[in-house]
């Protein structure tokens, strides 16, 4: 028997409506957004089912993409379902802690909270991001050390695309070079800064000081580390991790093989769009996906 983990998306999937079908249908869900309201200072229901610009912009779009996600684990658990393993992609990594139970949902919200407020902060002028599509990883590291300027992989997201980060120019100057080494497409993204750059370790050691006054519990279920790409195996370091975060690669690729090796078969996004599910199909095509979004996706759990 296989093993199942439960992940859960980052920033980037969220949209007006999101987890509004579990609101309505299960007071534990209302009971999560209520926490994230009042946890944060925030009308967060609002924030997430009315028409509004502020849930496309980082100090908002973090509590409110947690508030959906941890809404929709709330409703799996409750029927019944749990992981056996948990990962998140850079943000949703918050989402496996509150699954591995090493930290309150309460933290981890005044936690979400903050760090959105300090990344919007610490975003420089002149940051970019670009997706790399169908470059062997090896090339773009090499490149990256050979443009002058700050630039640096954010996201190992899976085979065939790598996102870098850092310096407008010297992303730019790399996605030349890129495309010139055989990418097949450098794609510039629309987003507010260089996030998971060195340039944003101001908002880590802000989030270090937040952290400070967290208390953690031991883990009762096992968690994957997006700075390590392996287990986490000492509560100890999880606030470090933490803070090295916010300005670290972001190696899914290679927390979803750590996992698959330890015998995970089947993995359960939880949370807007399908972003990991795609991922997924391209990291490993024998490994089973199952996609929560709306109320109906529950019945897919009976195939667990």
């Amino acid at each position: 028997m296989g093993k199942t983990a439960f992940i859960f998306p980052g920033q980037g999937a969220q949209y007006v409506g999101m987890a509004k079908d579990f609101y309505d249908t299960y007071p534990v869900c209302r009971e999560i957004f209520a926490l994230a309201s009042r946890a944060s200072g925030l009308d967060v229901e609002a924030l997430c089912f009315e028409e509004n610009d502020n849930i496309h912009i980082t100090e908002y779009t973090q509590i409110a993409m947690m508030a959906a996600e941890l809404a929709m684990w709330k409703a799996v658990e409750e029927k019944g379902y749990h992981a056996d393993v948990t990962a998140g992609l850079s943000l949703g990594e918050y989402g496996a802690l509150a699954v591995s139970g090493i930290m309150g949902l309460e933290d981890i919200f005044r936690l979400v909270r903050k760090r959105g407020i300090y990344m919007q902060e610490a975003v420089p002028t002149g940051g970019a991001m670009m997706a790399v599509l169908g470059l062997d990883t090896a090339v773009i590291e090499d490149i990256c050390q050979e443009v002058d300027g700050q630039v640096s992989i954010a996201n190992y997201n899976c085979p065939g695309q790598i996102v870098i980060t850092g310096e407008e120019k010297a992303v730019a100057l790399a996605g030349e070079k890129l495309s010139a080494a055989g990418a097949k497409r450098c794609v510039p993204l629309k987003v507010s800064g260089p996030f998971h750059s060195p340039m944003l370790a101001g908002a880590g050691e802000k989030l270090s000081e937040a952290l400070a006054t967290v208390e953690l519990s031991e883990m009762s279920i096992p968690y994957v580390s997006n700075v390590t790409g392996g287990y986490v195996t000492d509560v100890s370091e999880v606030k470090e991790l933490l803070r090295r975060q916010v300005a670290a690669s972001v190696k899914w690729q290679q927390s979803v093989e750590c996992m698959i090796a330890d015998g995970v078969d089947t993995f359960v996004e939880i949370g807007p769009g399908k972003t990991l599910s795609g991922f997924m199909r391209k990291i490993n095509r024998d490994v089973r996906v199952l996609n929560i979004e709306k109320v109906e996706d529950l019945e897919k759990l009976a195939e667990l």
